[in-house]
């Protein structure tokens, strides 16, 4: 094994969506690992949208990457070498290690993967951290019935593939949001929706609304917030009273736009919110790792049988992750977006 190694590290802080020159490709040692320390060869890993708000020096559920450091993410890879009884060099797993070829992590912070349940990159998407989300918001907030009415946007994505499998499975009419016709497509021909909305095709809220309401004849009880801004302002008039929104992601907001959501305002939020009793929960999955197990158990077979679909877009080599990563947040990726990095 080569002695070394590369990284990507956030060279400076960006104002708006982030750019090239936020990042920097250094190479350094591969690291020794310590008493109890696993050392890895990362394979593949995980491009998320949360990683945006990480650039950021501003106060949140977790700390920013400071200048410098490297940006964090999700991978799988296998170790090379082990200085704890529960990892053997060959063995393959997944852990926070970053935008890394190599990384080092105590052992209490890996999971063992199989190699033989299905490809080691499924533990970055459908059986990883966004499938959790997904799982988790949905029954958990949504509270879903069989009869109502789910709407999801980002709609191909992990998370939002993920709800609307989900909510199907447990017989609600499922509408989708989703950026292009080609993905509009992929959602209703593989992941089962009633019907996708392009919201590209709209140039306000208002025109968008006329359509969802029309693909949700009998309202919405179920929004899962991925995105916030025109859609949120299209959905909120057409929910139902008692709807749920579990409130996931705001992508719209992560490179600081404006002007896309001018009349979503506070009152307007608040009022629906009020006059229709909606139940409005926010959450971050790092905070509820403890299901994952249930999540397993449950959904685990599904996509082992095929019943639950999912669908990878893989950037190659670990120099490119800066450029998948912005087009992450444009939309630009088809499914869940993962790095090859061997």
């Amino acid at each position: 094994m080569s002695d070394q190694m590369q990284r990507i590290t956030l060279a400076s802080r960006p104002t708006g969506a982030p750019s090239a020159e936020n990042f920097s490709l250094e190479t350094c040692a591969v690291p020794t690992p310590g008493p109890d320390e696993v050392l890895v060869k990362l394979h593949y890993m995980s491009l998320d949208p949360y990683m945006r708000g990480r650039m950021d020096d501003a106060k949140s559920y977790a700390a920013p990457v400071p200048i410098g450091g490297t940006m964090e993410a999700g991978a799988v890879g296998e170790v090379v070498a082990s200085n704890s009884p529960a990892f053997q060099p060959g063995d393959f797993v997944f852990g926070m290690f970053g935008w890394v070829s190599h990384g080092r992590l105590p052992a209490n912070q890996l999971q063992k993967l199989d190699p033989n349940h299905g490809p080691i990159t499924a533990a970055l998407g459908v059986l990883g951290m966004p499938g959790l989300t997904g799982w988790h918001g949905l029954n958990e907030y949504g509270k879903p019935k069989a009869g109502e009415t789910l709407v999801v946007a980002a709609a191909t994505g992990p998370v939002g593939s993920m709800v609307g499998q989900l909510a199907k499975r447990a017989g609600l009419r499922t509408v989708g949001i989703a950026g292009g016709a080609e993905k509009c497509a992929l959602a209703v021909d593989r992941f089962g929706f009633d019907a996708c909305l392009d919201h590209r095709a709209y140039k306000d809220a208002s025109a968008l609304r006329k359509d969802l309401g029309a693909a949700c004849p009998n309202g919405i009880d179920i929004y899962f917030e991925n995105v916030g801004g025109k859609v949120l302002e299209a959905v909120l008039p057409l929910m139902n009273s008692y709807g749920r929104i579990p409130v996931c992601g705001m992508i719209s907001y992560y490179g600081g736009a404006k002007g896309a959501d001018a009349d979503l305002t506070a009152p307007m939020i608040w009022r629906n919110v009020l006059v229709k009793f909606l139940s409005v929960q926010g959450f971050i999955i790092m905070n509820h790792f403890d299901r994952y197990p249930a999540f397993q158990k449950d959904v685990g077979p599904l996509v082992a049988n095929g019943e639950i679909q999912f669908l990878e877009d893989i950037a190659i080599g670990l120099e490119n992750a800066p450029a998948a990563f912005m087009a992450l947040l444009k939309g630009g990726n088809m499914g869940k977006q993962i790095v090859k990095l061997v």
